[in-house]
């Protein structure tokens, strides 16, 4: 046996994961990937059937071949149900050690987590639990949710300890394995050592505290990011309107150590699975202790207007006018994911500036990498999903760059120019070079940066 073998043998746990999902899947197939034995399970039968075959319904780099790995090497495996998974470990004459809980807590009424999904784990595995198993909710959820879970497991041989995820979509098998820090909280010592040893192999920082403070760095570090981009974004208003360049004041904030270059990046807003529903469920959990959190509804307040930012920069550099009506103008769309580098569309800001652009009357078509014309995620009332960006841009009157994918860097500018209506591009992550655009003929419009070319609205191409 090599020395490697040895520390995954010594190391080795049995953990069963439920849900699938972009945190789940990352985290069942990364913790397999230490040396541990784990279980996946989901309540969709054909989702389990499709990942036990090693096919991988989300987009996220490494993960389909971690996954298969995994797979082939024995130490993962999927499930329907939860239960089903505790049971698989019973007749291989084990036991479960740790359940994950990873399972989606999204935006419920009044802005609060809903944690029905979590309650119906909890309630499924209650009663089959191996004494002395740990219960971990890795899900986000609201403080208070460990000790509601210990309640309703309501047994002193369960532990429950609390182990907020980090990862960004895009990047979450490296975010897992290269993690800034490992949080556990519990309010037993013995539990929060054994989830910690799980990512020994990782060699982090871990904190190890109670589970109210666990639960409450999740969402004051999602919420402080989220106010950072609102800050930016405001910044880049600001910049608009003194004729200052937001790309050289992002740059120099960056250097200060103190601020890092992270999420300095201005844009149609921020949204994803994450940062909406933490920012809402941290305000909303904030007033049921009468703390009245202005910074927070402010950056809120403030992306909400970001969106109509964009749509009034579309209208102006279509019609002349900040709220000149778009009915009968074409708008093409590049990009529709809330981020590059996945196809999630959870609150996308795009579909925010959709919204709003079809409103005013706006035709839309939209191209993005990730998401292919037959999705039937959209309502064709509102855009129409092509596979093609120069089918998308055909007959424009405005080309709008919604999401940072870096493949419209390299798009055919001057073939672009030949089949849009008007030469304007509104790039809303200032993503293109603005020189490229100049001598294809583009008139660019950005966030927090002069015009480089013409002033005004440009002239209609003929027919």
């Amino acid at each position: 046996m090599t020395g490697e073998e040895t520390l995954v043998s010594e190391f080795a746990r049995r953990i069963v994961v439920v849900g699938t999902g972009y945190v789940g899947l990352t985290t069942g197939a990364c913790l397999a990937s230490l040396g541990h034995r784990v279980i996946c399970a989901d309540v969709d039968r054909g989702k389990v059937e499709r990942l036990q075959a090693g096919k991988i319904d989300i987009r996220e780099p490494g993960l389909a071949e971690m996954v298969g790995e995994m797979l082939a090497a024995g130490r993962l495996s999927f499930v329907t149900g939860a239960r089903a998974a505790l049971d698989e470990l019973r007749r291989d004459g084990t036991a479960c050690e740790v359940l994950f809980v990873c399972v989606p807590t999204p935006m419920g009424v009044g802005g609060i987590a809903d944690l029905s999904a979590v309650e119906a784990v909890i309630d499924e595995v209650r009663d089959v639990l191996p004494a002395g198993a740990i219960v971990v909710n890795k899900s986000t959820v609201p403080v208070g949710t460990g000790e509601r879970t210990a309640e309703l497991i309501d047994r002193p041989d369960v532990a429950v300890v609390s182990n907020p995820e980090f990862l960004r979509e895009g990047s979450g098998v490296h975010d897992f394995l290269h993690p800034d820090r490992i949080i556990v909280g519990a309010n037993a010592q013995d539990a929060a050592e054994r989830v910690a040893a799980l990512y020994a192999r990782l060699g982090a920082p871990t904190v190890l505290t109670d589970l109210a403070s666990a639960e409450m760095i999740k969402y004051a570090a999602n919420c402080f990011l989220a106010t950072k981009l609102s800050y930016v974004n405001a910044i880049a208003e600001l910049c608009e309107r003194l004729g200052a360049d937001v790309e050289d004041v992002t740059e120099g904030l960056g250097y200060d150590k103190r601020i890092g270059q992270s999420y300095l990046s201005p844009g149609p807003g921020w949204g994803g699975s994450c940062l909406p529903k933490d920012t809402s469920a941290l305000l909303q959990l904030a007033d049921s202790v009468d703390f009245e959190f202005r910074l927070l509804r402010a950056a809120i307040e403030t992306n909400t207007r970001q969106s109509r930012r964009v749509v009034e920069k579309v209208q102006a550099a279509v019609t002349g006018k900040r709220n000149g009506s778009l009915t009968r103008k074409r708008i093409a769309l590049l990009g529709l994911a809330f981020k590059a580098g996945t196809s999630d569309l959870r609150d996308s800001p795009a579909l925010a500036v959709a919204a709003q652009l079809r409103q005013a009357g706006a035709d839309l078509l939209a191209y993005d990498p990730a998401i292919p014309a037959e999705d039937s995620s959209f309502d064709g009332d509102l855009l129409t999903v092509v596979d093609d960006p120069y089918v998308a841009a055909k007959d424009a009157d405005a080309l709008v760059v919604l999401t940072e994918w870096p493949e419209f860097r390299a798009l055919d500018w001057p073939r672009l120019a030949t089949v849009v209506r008007r030469p304007v591009v509104v790039d809303t992550r200032n993503l293109v070079d603005p020189d490229v655009l100049r001598r294809a003929g583009f008139s660019w419009i950005a966030v927090g940066r002069p015009p480089r070319l013409v002033e005004g609205v440009p002239g209609e191409r003929d027919a």
